[in-house]
């Protein structure tokens, strides 16, 4: 088993709440990419209103699984593959290699979005946009106190995303009473089982929902004097997720109640341009970098950190090997260009990976040996298992879904 992570003391209240917001904006900027977009988009537009019940199942799933795992993670002082080593030996191995391919992919799309983004805002080539947003990832990670760089930029662009389409919502004029009330009453509940399951797999599958809970980890937020402080952040990232996944469906949904199109090509440009015109298109393509590029530092920092404890290499090396991870993905989509529904695809296969990673952690969470004095409560146990048998039938009765949408 892997050394526990020692506690970081000495911070000062100021500080840890900087950390805190940090990484519950790296966790909901690193669900909220290129692909976050086009699902919400695509999916507005093919169940309209109805949508509003897979969103509000979604984020209910989400808070069950992130509390559970950021407080496993936290209390243990272990980061998720060490834990899932320590409950089943070789566990871990396995869910880090899911997770890391999982990010890999997950990458290609976060660096061909960022891309196509600079193509909108200064009409560059996508490939061109690709490289020169790598530069910038890269230069997040060159710096010393890179934990610090992420968490500002992530908290500076999650607000710019939200505040952006926030107005574009507010220019499209949506149903918000039928939305609300279809929220809860939704045309067809079974219809709605791969959509709510891609957006579970895109919030806080493979290694989304790791991604904040290792930052605290890093930053030594750990231990039960510090559960107060991992709640909050852990719901605070999910909050921020919901609230933007929230206001671009209503964006959406705005558009699409009017009976416009949206092009099949790009859905959410279409709606941004549909809804406030040329203004509108280059807000576009504000949020869509940074989605994309925040999305870019968030997998490649978690996705690394999956691998730190299987090799001492990668661990004293890591800004180094993030660094790597993401010249790798930018040079996949340079030399072989955008996959065709991967996004779509590895959101839907993250939500099938979220039952093993999130079983896991709900083993250890009644495990002295690895959670030490700290009492995980019943109800959040119950509410786990709960998000553990919910992701894994909609996952499995999703599979004929995803097979249609490879096609």
């Amino acid at each position: 088993m892997a050394e526990p992570v020692i506690s970081k003391t000495g911070n000062s209240g100021k500080t840890n709440w900087s950390v805190l917001l940090g990484a519950a904006f790296i966790m909901a900027t690193s669900a909220i990419g290129p692909g976050f977009l086009t699902q919400t988009a695509v999916f507005t537009q093919k169940f309209g209103a109805d949508f509003a019940f897979a969103i509000l199942a979604s984020i209910v799933i989400d808070i069950g699984a992130q509390l559970n795992v950021w407080r496993v993670i936290t209390m243990s002082r272990m980061r998720g593959q060490d834990v899932a080593n320590a409950v089943l030996p070789g566990l871990g191995h396995f869910i880090a290699i899911l997770i890391v391919a999982g990010g890999l992919a997950f990458n290609i799309g976060n660096i061909a979005g960022s891309g196509l983004a600079l193509n909108v805002l200064f009409g560059i080539s996508p490939e061109t946009g690709a490289m020169i947003s790598c530069v910038v990832a890269l230069g997040i990670f060159a710096f010393k106190e890179a934990g610090a760089a992420m968490d500002q930029v992530a908290k500076v662009l999650g607000g710019l995303m939200i505040l952006l389409t926030t107005y574009v919502m507010f220019a499209s004029n949506p149903p918000v009473a039928t939305a609300a009330a279809k929220a809860l009453f939704p045309t067809d509940y079974g219809m709605l089982m791969l959509p709510m399951i891609t957006l579970v797999g895109g919030t806080v599958g493979g290694y989304i929902t790791f991604a904040g809970g290792h930052r605290l980890l890093d930053a030594g937020i750990v231990g039960e004097e510090n559960l107060k402080e991992v709640n909050k952040s852990a719901v605070t990232g999910i909050v921020v997720t919901g609230v933007m996944r929230v206001i671009l469906f209503l964006a959406v949904l705005g558009v699409v109640s009017t009976g416009a199109q949206l092009l099949a090509s790009n859905p959410p440009a279409s709606v941004f341009q549909i809804a406030a015109g040329d203004v509108g298109y280059k807000f576009f393509g504000i949020v869509l970098w940074s989605a994309a590029i925040t999305s870019v530092v968030g997998a490649a920092y978690t996705s690394v950190s999956f691998l730190r404890s299987m090799s001492k290499t990668v661990d004293t090396y890591n800004s180094y090997v993030i660094m790597v991870f993401i010249l790798i993905s930018t040079l996949v989509f340079v030399l072989i260009g955008r996959p065709v529904a991967i996004l779509v695809l590895v959101g839907s296969l993250n939500g099938l990976i979220l039952p093993i990673t999130l079983g896991a952690m709900l083993l250890a969470a009644r495990n002295k040996k690895i959670v030490g004095t700290y009492q995980h409560p019943l109800w959040l146990f119950i509410f786990g298992i709960l998000a553990v048998l919910v992701s894994a039938y909609a996952g499995a009765n999703s599979l004929q879904g995803i097979a249609s949408l490879w096609k």
